[in-house]
């Protein structure tokens, strides 16, 4: 690409970002379970290559950029090092809630107990609304499989928001 054209991309680029970034950093601590470290790299990585492309981006970009973050996101899960535990003697110093929208700790929690690809699927369908074809396409999967794991991980998140009651409380004329 030629210098010029890239000076006339760099405003419309700028202008993406900042209109779309604080919505790619809560997908992606959506996508890690509350990362936030981990969300802002996979945002920083993602921007990068939307970037570089930025002049073969048509139709809509925001869209680009989310499957660009889903796959920079699937592409981590992948490496070697991150399936490996780390054991500490150290305990992290909590980190305070990034950006203007903080993110619901609980559902976070919730989330985090859900594998990486049901998790994607999950946030893709209820977080932003995708159709199953859209969540298919991102994920690279068939709509069978979004929709398996998108019931599993509902019922999953449902299992551990709901309130355990260990003995339900009667309801009058209940005849138990």
């Amino acid at each position: 690409m030629s210098l010029r054209k890239r000076r006339d991309t760099d405003p419309a680029f700028a202008d993406f970002v900042h209109a779309n970034r604080g919505r790619m950093v809560t997908t992606a601590r959506l996508l890690t379970a509350g990362d936030a470290d981990l969300a802002e790299d996979l945002v920083q990585t993602a921007l990068v290559k939307v970037y570089v492309s930025w002049h073969r981006v048509s139709g809509e970009p925001a869209a680009y950029a989310r499957r660009v973050l889903v796959n920079c996101f699937v592409d981590h899960r992948r490496k070697p090092a991150v399936r490996r535990e780390q054991a500490t003697d150290d305990v992290p110093d909590t980190v305070a809630p990034a950006g203007p929208a903080a993110l619901d700790p609980t559902l976070v929690a919730a989330l985090a107990e859900l594998p990486p690809r049901m998790r994607a699927a999950v946030v893709l369908r209820h977080v932003h609304d995708l159709s199953v074809e859209e969540t298919a396409g991102l994920l690279g999967c068939s709509t069978g499989t979004v929709k398996s794991q998108t019931a599993r991980g509902l019922d999953k998140l449902r299992a551990h928001l709901e309130p355990q009651h260990a003995h339900p409380v009667p309801t009058p004329g209940d005849p138990s």
